[in-house]
Formats: C-alpha cells, sequence, structure tokens
C-alpha cells in the first residue's frame, strides 16, 4: 500500500514530536494533519532560525520587526506543507483561514510575547507572506520554488527510507532560506 502526502505528514510531525517526548503515541491517525502542519511549519521555522545563528530575543529589542519575517517564513512554509493536502481527503486543511493559522504559529514561535507584541507580528507577517506570494520579480519567484523543493525534500528524506540524505542534512538550506528573507526585509 502506498503511503499518501497526508500520512506523510503525519509521520513526520510523529518523528519530530518523538526528539522531544519518546513516549508519543504510534497511532498515526490519532494525529490531526492541521495540528502537524502546523507543528512542522514551527519546527523548520525554530531551525531555520537556528541555523541562521539569528537571536529573537535580542531581535524582539533591537529590531522587533524581524520577528514578522520569521514569521511570514512559517506562513510560507505551512503554505507548501499543504499545497498537495488541497486535492486529498484532508482538504478541511484548506479551510482554515490564514489569520487563525498565522495566530497559532506566532503563539507557538513566540508564545513569551504579549497579546500585544503577537498581534504586531501577526498583521506585519500576514503582509509579508503575501507581499512574497504575491510578486512577480523573478527573485522572489525562484525564492518560492527554491523553499517549495526544499519543504518537499524535508518530508521526504523524513519519510522515505531510500532518502539519500537525512532531515538534519537540509536545515543548512532552512537556515540559508530564511537569513535571506532576513536580509531582503532588512534592506527594504
Amino acid at each position: 500500500m502506498e503511503t499518501t502526502y497526508a500520512q506523510r505528514i503525519q509521520l513526520l510531525y510523529a518523528l519530530c514530536l518523538s526528539e522531544t517526548n519518546p513516549n508519543i503515541s504510534t497511532d498515526l491517525q490519532s494525529y490531526d494533519v492541521n495540528d502537524a502542519t502546523n507543528y512542522l511549519a514551527c519546527y523548520l521555522t525554530f531551525k531555520a532560525i537556528q541555523q541562521a545563528e539569528r537571536s529573537p530575543v535580542d531581535e524582539r529589542i533591537e529590531n522587533f520587526d524581524m520577528l514578522s519575517v520569521y514569521q511570514a517564513f512559517a506562513l510560507l512554509v505551512h503554505a507548501y506543507l499543504n499545497m498537495p493536502l488541497a486535492n486529498t481527503d484532508a482538504s478541511r486543511v484548506s479551510d482554515n483561514d490564514l489569520e487563525k493559522t498565522s495566530v497559532i504559529i506566532a503563539k507557538s514561535i513566540f508564545a513569551e510575547l504579549s497579546a500585544e507584541e503577537l498581534a504586531d507580528i501577526v498583521e506585519s507577517g500576514i503582509r509579508k507572506f503575501n507581499l512574497i506570494g504575491n510578486a512577480d520579480a523573478e527573485h522572489w519567484e525562484n525564492y518560492r520554488e527554491d523553499l517549495d523543493k526544499s519543504v518537499i525534500a524535508f518530508i521526504i528524506a523524513g519519510t522515505d527510507e531510500s532518502s539519500p540524505f537525512d532531515t538534519h542534512d537540509l536545515m543548512p538550506v532552512f537556515g540559508a532560506m530564511l537569513s535571506m528573507l532576513c536580509e531582503a526585509f532588512a534592506n527594504s
């Protein structure tokens, strides 16, 4: 029996959860696909921040707007995780409202922030996400395509035993992708 994309997402979610909790359920059906894509978007963003050697704690004070760049990155990853689900039985994922998803992601990544700060990050992150998603410039098209390929490679690496690489091998790629996004908004 072939593994569906939704099952791959659920498996990868369980594998990432097991990094911090070895007593997780092995019943993949117990994992909601929406929860899985939200978690994986946060997980990859957190790992990208680490790889890029960025400090959200310092940036909260010195360059608060950079936190919304992380939010936009997480939303982009989330979008690429969800695209293949649009035509499956898990299509309920596409019914998720962008703002609701953005709030879930922001609360996960920036749990220590005040409600007002979270609202600012969500609003600014959605604007940046839409700007990147709607941009016609070739460099943004290339960026979106490269990030999409990286997300798919991550899913394959985490769920296909014959993959030539591991998920951890891809973390520097996500770090580089986040760094490019940070530079683009730092220079704008």
